[in-house]
């Protein structure tokens, strides 16, 4: 297992890290898992034996009930392991029962805590960018948490490329400490994240962990363009992911399994091996909610892949092209950040291939 600081920490962090959304099941969660304290410390168990080092839950999952039962799970392990959690989403009806606001996040950081067992979180995310309560205000109440030992570093999750900007510099200009990671989605098929996020969270010290890196279950090689989701099941029935091109997904799978065939792997190690080597990712949040699920997810770690495999998957999921980037691409590739090279050199490629192709 490979361990490298968090963002702009001191804080390692293992390259895969477990989510537990899976835990509990209770509060209409029941699709997407319902784990309980015993079969949850199996799974703790395999992660750690692994050297997994860091789990992540939310306050949201089932109601805290996940929460829950992960505290149950790591009570006698506490000081061994990192624990993240996540506030923001509405938690009750009241007008003050959901935000980025202090009365909020104050009410929410001591229920966090008691569920889980722990006098501290390692890591807290704001769930969803606020736009009613001031960035000032949510800052300066990370703030008092860590000064208050409640919590260690925060970060945020799914925010947009100016929100993340706006949050790291009102915490400069604050002389507080800035968020040290985002949580974002990001597959081999949903690629929205390299337009801004990946590189600005590169450029500005805000480490990227990524949720659901197989599309929920759309990229486990179960399902393919012959083989759609069965009804009644959590792929056809729940919200997220949202596919723009049903017909690119088939493609992206085509290939995914395509590359599983060449290495004698399954599809679920090919995708956590070509995002745990794509550019400007540290940790990737596995989900599984079996044992079998877990060993499988935990096997891409002695897997790579070649250039030319992971550049067909590149390939084939590739976002457009759209502006300012296409045209950045064709005419700024002099004087380009680092954090968005990569990126550009895709854009550039499609763009010009295109033009051939008019030609």
């Amino acid at each position: 297992m490979e361990y490298s600081p968090l963002g702009q920490s001191g804080m390692m962090v293992s390259k895969f890290v477990f989510g537990t959304v899976t835990f509990a099941g209770t509060h209409g969660f029941h699709q997407v898992g319902s784990t309980g304290v015993d079969d949850a410390r199996l799974l703790i168990d395999m992660a750690i034996d692994a050297d997994v080092n860091a789990f992540d839950t939310a306050n949201i999952y089932s109601r805290g009930d996940s929460e829950i039962v992960l505290g149950e799970a790591i009570h006698d392990r506490r000081d061994d392991v990192l624990v993240f959690t996540k506030v923001r989403t509405a938690m009750g009806d009241g007008p003050n029962d959901r935000g980025a606001s202090r009365v909020h996040i104050m009410r929410q950081i001591d229920a966090s805590l008691k569920r889980l067992k722990t006098d501290w979180i390692d890591l807290y995310w704001v769930h969803q960018w606020d736009g009613v309560t001031p960035v000032e205000e949510t800052v300066g109440t990370m703030q008092d948490l860590i000064r208050a030992g409640k919590i260690r570093y925060w970060g945020v999750s799914n925010y947009s490329g100016w929100q993340l900007a706006k949050t790291v510099m009102t915490a400069r200009m604050m002389g507080a400490p800035q968020p040290i990671a985002q949580q974002i989605n990001y597959t081999p098929e949903a690629r929205q994240a390299e337009y801004e996020l990946l590189p600005a969270g590169e450029d500005l010290g805000v480490g990227a962990m990524i949720w659901s890196p197989l599309g929920e279950g759309l990229l486990t090689g179960r399902i393919d363009r012959d083989t759609p989701p069965a009804p009644g099941t959590r792929q056809a029935d729940w919200p997220e992911p949202h596919i723009i091109d049903t017909g690119r997904l088939w493609d992206v799978i085509d290939v995914l399994k395509g590359v599983a065939a060449e290495v004698g792997r399954s599809v679920p190690q090919v995708v956590l091996a070509w995002l745990r080597d794509r550019p400007n990712v540290h940790s990737i949040v596995l989900g599984a909610r079996t044992a079998a699920h877990l060993e499988d997810n935990l096997g891409a770690l002695d897997l790579t892949l070649t250039p030319e495999q992971a550049a067909r998957i590149e390939i084939v999921g590739r976002p457009a092209a759209i502006f300012p980037l296409w045209h950045r691409a064709l005419n700024g590739m002099d004087r380009v950040t680092e954090a968005e090279r990569s990126y550009l050199e895709g854009h550039r490629e499609a763009v010009l291939g295109g033009l051939r192709k008019a030609d």
